[in-house]
């Protein structure tokens, strides 16, 4: 197969979806893959590094969207590429469709086939692809809440540790997944007073067990949620449901509830975001001020710790881009139902349930378009 890896254009987008080992790998196996000059520039990776490893680098990405069976990137394909999408393309990538109709019926016009990373879903329920960023954007939301809790930045002038005789920072963190983990183990780490709400009692009773004794856990309610959005210096959104909208825990009259110069990282936002004021910022003008309160919204995290990220991200997509390129994508899904689950949209049809929900389009079962080359042969 012929696997295309394009330079990232999202805006503040240092990452790349394939680093020199992973192409090895495939090239090894038998497949070819094209590598857009300069997609490796920043995380500090060089075209002459990329062929070394036996990669074909190619001077603009309309010609390896030409070329390339299967796309692999890392965040969702913007206007400028669309028309260079073709139909029957694999494409994968982080695509977080619940959160952009745009896309959403683009790749359906274009007939691409969508595998999102953020829906593959292993048998025990985790989603490995979207776990390593996960981990980051978590650990990165104490960063970034922290620095914009800095006056200067209009925030409370507080912080995170508190200091002898002055009491640390009060962070409130709305779910206790991957992001909500990660995000109160930097935290407790810092000596920050932290409390994790989740609907989910056994995971809040895990979280109770390994936490250290600065975190407390609480089931979320929204008599608890108001009490907690009194007393939040920082208020963490790390909701996910996957495929789907993120749903909206606090409203803007709740905002009302917290500190003037309280700050609010939304780690949701890719999926709508879990705050009623959120909307997407960037790296370059993270945040905003809604009634008061500090709102940052990035929607690639990761993107900004490329030298950290890039390779956690492609240790976990390889084995998956190795599976899809060795067998075409209908076999691999028939035979992995991990991947089977990462299926979005394909051949100008929605499959993902939630999608076809949100957007009022028609749901396509998945096994005639699996079934369909199995036909095709007989």
């Amino acid at each position: 197969m012929i696997i295309g890896v394009p330079k990232e254009i999202k805006e503040d987008e240092y990452r790349v979806s394939m680093v020199p080992g992973g192409v090895e790998a495939l090239v090894e196996a038998g497949h070819t893959v094209l590598v857009e000059r300069g997609a490796g520039q920043g995380t500090s990776l060089s075209d002459r590094e990329y062929q070394s490893h036996g990669a074909e680098v190619v001077a603009t990405a309309r010609e390896l969207y030409e070329r390339a069976e299967m796309i692999v990137k890392v965040k969702e394909p913007l206007p400028a590429e669309y028309d260079q999408i073709r139909h029957g393309q694999v494409l994968f990538t982080y695509f977080h469709f619940a959160a952009n109709e745009p896309l959403t019926r683009a790749m359906v016009e274009r007939g691409a086939v969508c595998i999102a990373y953020e829906t593959i879903q292993l048998p025990d329920g985790s989603l490995p692809l979207l776990k390593p960023m996960s981990e980051i954007a978590g650990r990165m939301a104490i960063q970034e809440g922290a620095k914009y809790l800095e006056r200067p930045m209009e925030g409370r002038g507080i912080l995170l540790s508190g200091v002898p005789g002055v009491a640390p920072a009060t962070i409130v963190i709305l779910g206790g997944g991957v992001v909500g983990m990660n995000a109160a183990k930097i935290a407790a780490g810092i000596g920050a007073r932290v409390t994790i709400l989740d609907i989910n009692t056994e995971r809040l009773r895990y979280l109770d067990d390994v936490m250290p004794k600065n975190v407390v856990t609480l089931y979320s309610d929204r008599v608890n949620l108001r009490r907690m959005l009194k007393e939040a210096d920082l208020l963490i959104g790390a909701v996910l449901v996957p495929g789907d909208r993120a749903p909206v825990l606090v409203t803007r009259e709740m905002l009302r509830l917290m500190k003037p110069g309280a700050v609010i990282v939304d780690v949701a936002v890719d999926q709508g975001g879990c705050i009623e004021t959120t909307r997407p910022t960037t790296h370059r003008n993270p945040t905003y001020i809604v009634d008061g309160k500090v709102h940052y919204g990035v929607t690639n995290m990761p993107g900004a710790v490329a030298g950290t990220s890039t390779y956690a991200l492609t240790n976990d997509t390889l084995p998956y881009v190795r599976q899809l390129a060795d067998q075409g994508w209908r076999e691999a899904m028939r035979e992995n139902p991990a991947l089977r689950a990462g299926l979005n949209v394909a051949l100008g049809r929605v499959v993902l349930d939630h999608i076809a929900e949100l957007f009022h389009l028609p749901l396509s079962p998945v096994e005639p378009l699996l079934a369909a080359e199995l036909t095709a042969a007989h």
